[in-house]
């Protein structure tokens, strides 16, 4: 009888899609969505040993101007873009290797904050595959948020253009 993982059962983990991540050697650009934030994590592997190299977390978008009256959609897809054009541009800055995607237990229906955040390190020069990501640039900017975002998004992403 085979014994089911207790990290598989509690669907953390997909193990046969880690391997195939660790075999490739190529670092990982990991994204997790919380409860409140979005992450976005640069990460390296060896021997199965996972080292975080740095980590952008929603919560950073607040440096570069996120409004106080928005704080509560840190992990709205507007954010998601965001968190992840940072972090293609932290991945430029320091001259680091290309990444491949981890997506980990995420699940990738068209139009989530997955999708932003792919977005967003396409946009940021972060070479990926495109072919299969639909570009909603309204829900992207946060027109269909409750009150419309898109002239902070605007200056959020000059901000973080700057870097």
């Amino acid at each position: 009888m085979r014994t089911i993982k207790r990290r598989r059962k509690e669907h953390k983990t997909d193990y046969h899609k880690r391997i195939k991540l660790l075999k490739s050697s190529l670092p990982r650009i990991v994204f997790r969505k919380t409860n409140r934030y979005v992450l976005g994590q640069y990460v390296i592997s060896k021997e199965a040993q996972d080292k975080i190299v740095f980590e952008v977390n929603s919560k950073k978008l607040k440096e570069f101007g996120w409004p106080k009256e928005f704080e509560n959609s840190l992990k709205s897809i507007p954010a998601s873009y965001l968190t992840g054009f940072l972090t293609g541009k932290l991945i430029l800055k320091d001259k680091l290797e290309k990444p491949i995607l981890d997506t980990g237990m995420t699940r990738m229906i068209p139009g989530n904050s997955a999708y932003a955040f792919i977005l967003g390190l396409i946009d940021a020069g972060i070479k990926l595959s495109e072919k299969k990501i639909p570009r909603n640039e309204d829900r992207i900017k946060g027109k269909s948020l409750k009150k419309d975002f898109s002239k902070e998004f605007e200056s959020i992403k000059l901000k973080i253009e700057k870097l």
